[in-house]
């Protein structure tokens, strides 16, 4: 069963007038974000069940929405999140709102995309500690899953391939338009404020731009933490030189998104920042050489605020219940 939808009324009604379809008025380096263009209906609402199901953990405790809270901006507002057993992760948890736009995935860009990406979890074992094969099983033993994965897929025999494939259909769905700064992109001068616009023309002749630009305002591109000046951390991931192999990538990361930046606290790859003015004063510093006064920082933050979408919003799915065939989780020691 495929479906093609596109974007929702709300969101085609901002990029209209008069009825017609419009461009945005205003040639920046940032874009507004456009309509998701075609997705499998099917798949997205079997994604979604299991974006939110936490037996696809070992424990049965942990799910992607775990760490990817889509009530906290997609996120989990830690420095870095607990996985299995109460293990703190080593890196700081990225957003999934519009992650479909990035480059890569992982702040090392070691999976190539979404479903890539969606697998990794859940045989890792100190996130959620399962393996792909016991989760397979378990989506297996229970009657209502089996149907709707051969509803979608034509088959009543489920695999890790078809699992990640739905979750990754389901997260191309997140993605957060009609921002304020969105709708003065599209020539609404009211939509922002003379703070807000200074602190963009700021952001912007600054030379942040350079790397924050597109839709997603980052995302696109590795850069290295630390251009102008080293940063210090105390941890220890290395970048993509991890996948690579290089030394030239050390400390080389995705650039993060800057949509609903206001919500994905804390930043940077370690969290070490707390509040979006700490995280503008230090990335002034260390990739531009320059310090912002405190009425320069302030303007800037004002327009980060302004990147806050529409927040995916929809009715939580109602699990299927577990059986006496059901694998049985292992619970935290």
């Amino acid at each position: 069963m495929k479906l093609t939808v596109t974007a929702s009324l709300s969101f085609m009604m901002a990029f209209t007038l008069s009825g017609q379809l419009i461009a945005a008025t205003r040639s920046e380096p940032i874009e507004p974000i456009k309509p998701v263009q075609s997705i499998n209906l099917g798949m997205v609402e079997l994604g979604k069940k299991l974006y939110f199901d936490p037996r696809l953990s070992k424990s049965g405790f942990i799910s992607c929405n775990s760490c990817h809270n889509l009530s906290m901006g997609g996120t989990d507002n830690l420095t870095s999140s607990i996985g299995h057993n109460w293990q703190q992760g080593p890196i700081n948890a990225p957003t999934v709102l519009n992650s479909s736009m990035n480059v890569a995935q992982f702040w090392d860009g070691r999976a190539a995309d979404l479903q890539a990406q969606a697998g990794g979890p859940i045989a890792n074992p100190g996130e959620m500690a399962s393996s792909h094969t016991l989760a397979v099983d378990v989506l297996q033993s229970i009657p209502e899953y089996v149907m709707e994965f051969e509803q979608v897929f034509g088959s009543d025999k489920i695999t890790i391939d078809e699992v990640t494939q739905t979750i990754a259909e389901f997260e191309k769905t997140l993605v957060t338009p009609n921002s304020r700064f969105d709708k003065w992109l599209l020539g609404d001068n009211s939509a922002i404020n003379q703070e807000e616009l200074a602190g963009y023309n700021l952001f912007k002749n600054s030379g942040c731009t350079a790397c924050h630009n597109g839709a997603a305002v980052g995302g696109r591109s590795f850069q290295k933490m630390g251009l102008v000046a080293p940063y210090q951390t105390t941890n220890t991931a290395e970048g993509l030189s991890a996948v690579t192999g290089k030394d030239a990538d050390r400390m080389k990361f995705k650039v993060p998104t800057l949509r609903n930046v206001a919500l994905t606290y804390p930043y940077f790859h370690d969290g070490a920042a707390g509040t979006l003015g700490e995280a503008v004063e230090i990335m002034g510093q260390i990739q531009l050489g320059k310090t912002f006064s405190d009425t320069e920082n302030a303007q800037i933050v004002a327009f980060l605020k302004t990147l806050t979408g529409e927040q995916p919003s929809f009715p939580l799915p109602i699990l299927p219940p577990s059986n006496e065939n059901t694998p049985k989780p292992t619970p935290f020691n």
